[in-house]
């Protein structure tokens, strides 16, 4: 072979393998960012529901830029976790309970004010007050952006026996809660003994007799199927049960103006599509249940927890931004 003939071929194959190179770094340019979001709650409740329509939506609003890779059922870990995860940077989203999300933003526990609200409806129609985003805004001391939110649906009570009627009925009785100030200062006044349990582990611990009753929503109430180890549902509306859309601020921070917007806008939409949802299953998940469970519904709820509504209350004394928001809302 002549020192000519190999020096083409060299060229040559120096040529292809830069050229492999380039479009190599192209084509990982052009692939999506993939953006993770972790959520509590079963593939067939509302809000993963909503975590998926956003991950539908979002690689159409981003040209194929920006995608989401959704993860139920506590995949990722417990909320707590999850929120921690968040805070450092390593995850970028979670749909999380309000509930929970008040343990970094202590002032979203006015949403837990005990009968604030008929309905999911009216519980929505709050979202949009001041006070509502003075909630959000608090997230950032926990280096979160807090987007909006969205509903699962009323409180209620559900027991291992039969329905609860009075608050006589649930003295000393153990009833999971989800473990944040609000719910069980409501639940303590009652004369219940609050139980946090994970809500992977509810199930089976009726089953067992660990817990006496639990404080659930209608959707995960059949989603979760705990009416096959309880007997009695008493229709109490007590609370409403938002979840907030919470981005790490590490991720948001390093979208373009143009990923956040489309990201915001994709996410608008999911949450309100999904209270609406929410609102039409009410119904149907009540339906469901017919026959399955002995269903009590207590109109005088407001007049039999008094005592514990109040608690509530005034443990709220001394947050500005709850009082914000009651006045708001109680003066619609």
């Amino acid at each position: 072979m002549s020192v000519t003939k190999f020096t083409r071929r060299a060229a040559i194959a120096a040529s292809v393998a830069v050229t492999a190179l380039i479009s190599t770094g192209f084509a990982q340019d052009a692939q999506a960012r993939e953006l993770r979001m972790g959520l509590i709650t079963p593939p067939s409740h509302v809000w993963t529901q909503v975590a998926n329509r956003m991950a539908e939506k979002l690689p159409e609003a981003t040209n194929g830029e920006l995608t989401i890779a959704v993860f139920p059922g506590g995949q990722l870990g417990l909320e707590q976790e999850m929120f921690q995860q968040m805070s450092g940077g390593l995850l970028d989203s979670g749909l999380m309970t309000a509930a929970i999300t008040s343990l970094r933003a202590p002032s979203m526990q006015g949403w837990f004010t005990p009968y604030l609200f008929a309905d999911v409806e009216a519980a929505a129609a709050a979202a949009d007050t001041e006070g509502a985003q003075q909630m959000l805004d608090q997230l950032a001391q926990a280096n979160l952006v807090g987007l909006g939110y969205t509903f699962a649906g009323q409180r209620h009570i559900l027991m291992k026996g039969d329905a609860a009627t009075t608050p006589e009925d649930l003295a000393q009785q153990k009833i999971r809660i989800v473990p944040f100030p609000a719910m069980k200062t409501w639940w303590e006044a009652i004369g219940a003994v609050p139980t946090p349990v994970n809500l992977t582990e509810v199930y089976q611990g009726l089953q067992s007799g660990l817990l006496d009753g639990i404080d659930i929503d209608l959707d995960a109430l059949v989603g979760l199927k705990f009416d096959e180890v309880a007997e009695g549902l008493t229709i109490t509306n007590h609370m409403p049960f938002p979840a907030a859309l919470v981005v790490s601020k590490t991720t948001w921070d390093s979208l373009s103006e143009e990923h956040r917007a489309a990201y915001l806008e994709v996410a608008n939409e999911a949450l309100a599509w999904g209270t609406q949802q929410q609102v039409e299953a009410e119904k149907s998940n009540l339906a469901s249940l017919e026959g399955k469970l002995e269903i009590v519904t207590l109109d005088n709820g407001a007049e039999a927890f008094q005592e514990a509504n109040q608690a509530v209350r005034d443990s709220f004394a001394n947050d500005p931004i709850i009082q914000t928001f009651l006045s708001e809302v109680e003066g619609q």
